[in-house]
């Protein structure tokens, strides 16, 4: 292990190892329960514009390090900048979420471009050089992309669906047209992925929200297969890239995704069992998670007793500690710093939070 991977605990759990004190950091850690992220969003007219600001996102991704003295600092973007960057309009509703031009059929899948157009993308790559600029020596930087199956849901039904229904029934009536789109949605992400670690993320994670609701046979073809395929490329350009895999609502299928898929890391949703996560996951990848994000809005005695099943399931192997999706909005920051507290503890042996922050 190099020096610079000794110095930060999530890359230490990443190559196996396991901690008294486990590493931490939350997905959407930069969002609208800071006071200071919403100050920022204030200055801008869009999210997409927000994420393709290469100062603002730089500063977005660092304020919850500030704050919290988090063990990462997450790119802020979206995963759907990959459909933009193939030609798909992409907005974002206030209230609503995205909005894109749903692909309706075969004929529109073949107006995308047939790669990413970087030029779009070079403020992400940006902001990760300007974030790894002002990281503190123990804090890793993940990069991340949205799955090909996740990505194709959205850029399909125009929006997110229950169930994903167009998706699905797109998959089942036009088998050749929808294996195209994830095709050249695995060798967009492959190149996103490469420019991120180029530009100095130290990590990725693959989102893969949408996975649990596949059965069994297009789980393998359409949230396996391809993330086997990504994996395996980026690689061969970086060799030493480390990957997070979070496949949501996958269930016992996560036994079937750490076999097949080379992830360093696999991230947990809160519906995860801890027993099964620890004797079927945890004995074979390093686990992420797997907070209940409802448990941390709550916070209080709740919060504690949910944090303390996951660190006496979990913490005597390598264990990185997150939710098991993102922080709510509404959760209120007093909370998150008594997340913190709790995992961290207060023993002789660790780091104080103002050692952290130096």
């Amino acid at each position: 292990m190099s020096d610079i991977a000794e110095t930060k605990p999530l890359l230490r759990v990443l190559a196996g190892e396991s901690l008294a004190v486990p590493p931490i950091w939350l997905m959407r850690q930069a969002g609208r329960y800071l006071p200071e992220y919403r100050a920022v969003r204030e200055q801008v007219d869009g999210f997409l514009n927000l994420c393709f600001n290469a100062k603002l996102a730089a500063e977005v991704t660092l304020q919850p390090i500030r704050r919290f003295g988090f063990d990462a600092a997450i790119l802020f973007s979206d995963i759907l900048v990959v459909p933009y960057a193939l030609g798909q309009r992409v907005t974002f509703e206030a209230g609503e979420g995205p909005r894109l031009d749903a692909l309706t059929g075969p004929e529109a899948i073949l107006r995308l471009r047939p790669t990413i157009d970087r030029a779009v993308l070079l403020p992400v790559y940006e902001a990760i050089t300007r974030v790894k600029k002002e990281l503190p020596p123990y804090v890793t930087l993940l990069g991340f992309c949205g799955a090909p199956w996740t990505l194709a849901t959205y850029m399909i039904a125009g929006k997110g669906v229950a169930e994903q229904v167009p998706a699905r029934l797109f998959a089942y009536r036009q088998p050749k047209a929808f294996a195209g789109l994830i095709d050249r949605l695995v060798e967009a992400t492959v190149d996103h992925l490469v420019c991120q670690f180029a530009a100095g993320v130290e990590a990725v994670q693959i989102f893969d929200t949408w996975a649990g609701i596949l059965p069994a046979g297009e789980f393998q073809r359409w949230c396996i297969d391809p993330v086997v395929r990504i994996v395996s490329a980026v690689r061969k350009q970086i060799p030493a890239a480390k990957f997070i895999g979070f496949c949501r609502s996958a269930g016992t299928r996560l036994g079937r995704y750490v076999a097949e898929v080379p992830v360093d890391g696999v991230g947990l949703d809160w519906m995860v069992d801890l027993a099964f996560a620890r004797e079927h996951i945890q004995r074979l990848r390093p686990v992420q998670g797997n907070l209940d994000p409802l448990a941390l809005l709550t916070g209080g005695a709740a919060l504690d007793r949910a944090v303390d099943a996951i660190l006496e399931a979990l913490g005597d192997g390598p264990l990185i500690f997150n939710l098991g999706h993102g922080v709510l909005p509404d959760t209120p920051v007093a909370h998150v710093e008594r997340l913190i507290a709790r995992v961290r503890g207060a023993t002789s042996g660790r780091r104080s939070s103002e050692d952290r922050k130096s």
